[in-house]
């Protein structure tokens, strides 16, 4: 009889050591310091994105993010804690730093976090800032991808995949985050162009320079046709310090190369 008993318990043990364990970290604020380029030392610093929900539509689809057999719950109060994230992506190669967003129903508007792996330890980062701008639920459009390679988080950090760089972008008031539409950038894809109501709000995201280009309304009030002319009438000129930045042609009849719109 306690041979039974005993043999019962075990199993017990052993089954419920046999499923996976979760561990809650705390965000905190993101660092301009902060390198998530972070090579493993072994392949358990290596993290591991698994679907957990799926639906008929892709935005329907939820997933964790695990270390080794440890699901990451991510404690941001006020924000409730989470483990669950309808946007999961590696911004590295090596697998070791993960972009995600959780998945608390509030649509574009819920928060984003960088898990990463750095030195054996889980660090999570949060790339929220708060933000009371009128219309941040029309420009909140929380992940958008340039092109493969560069990403855009909600107006406010701007990252890149080939080196893991994570920018933040200068706001044009700092209680808000810009209250615009990416537009375009620059040929070499630093300096960022906003359509605001009335003008091209611009930021380089390497020097945290800006320049705000005011629009005339016969532009604005003409969307169809903004692009073409912002093309026909405008050029990217470098400034003293190599920065570059769209402004109106002195000589309208310049002929402009379309690869310097291209993105």
């Amino acid at each position: 009889m306690k041979i039974t008993l005993y043999a019962l318990f075990l199993s017990v043990v052993l089954f419920g050591c046999g499923g996976n364990s979760e561990k809650t970290y705390k965000a905190r604020a993101f660092a301009v310091s902060d390198d998530f380029n972070v090579f493993p030392k072994s392949t358990k610093d290596v993290l591991t994105i698994v679907k957990t929900d799926s639906g008929k539509l892709a935005a329907t689809d939820r997933f964790a993010i695990n270390v080794k057999d440890t699901t990451i719950t991510i404690e941001d109060a006020p924000n409730a804690a989470t483990k669950k994230f309808k946007v999961a992506s590696f911004i590295n190669t090596q697998k070791t730093a993960v972009l995600v967003q959780s998945a608390n129903e509030k649509d574009k508007m819920d928060p984003f976090y960088i898990i990463y792996v750095s030195g054996g330890k889980i660090e999570v980062v949060s790339l929220n800032i708060p933000s009371k701008g009128a219309d941040d639920k029309k420009y909140t459009n929380g992940l958008e991808e340039l092109t493969r390679s560069n990403l855009l988080v909600n107006n406010d950090f701007f990252i890149t995949t080939i080196n893991s760089r994570v920018y933040p972008i200068k706001r044009q008031n700092p209680d808000e985050r810009i209250q615009g539409k990416f537009f375009m950038y620059s040929s070499d894809k630093t300096t960022l162009a906003f359509l605001t109501a009335n003008s091209l709000f611009q930021v380089n995201t390497k020097t945290g320079e800006t320049f705000n280009l005011p629009l005339p309304a016969s532009l604005t009030s003409q969307p169809e046709t903004l692009v073409g002319n912002i093309q026909r009438d405008y050029t990217w000129v470098a400034n003293a310090h190599g920065t570059s930045f769209l402004k109106k042609n002195a000589d309208d009849d310049r002929i402009v190369d379309i690869k310097e719109f291209q993105h």
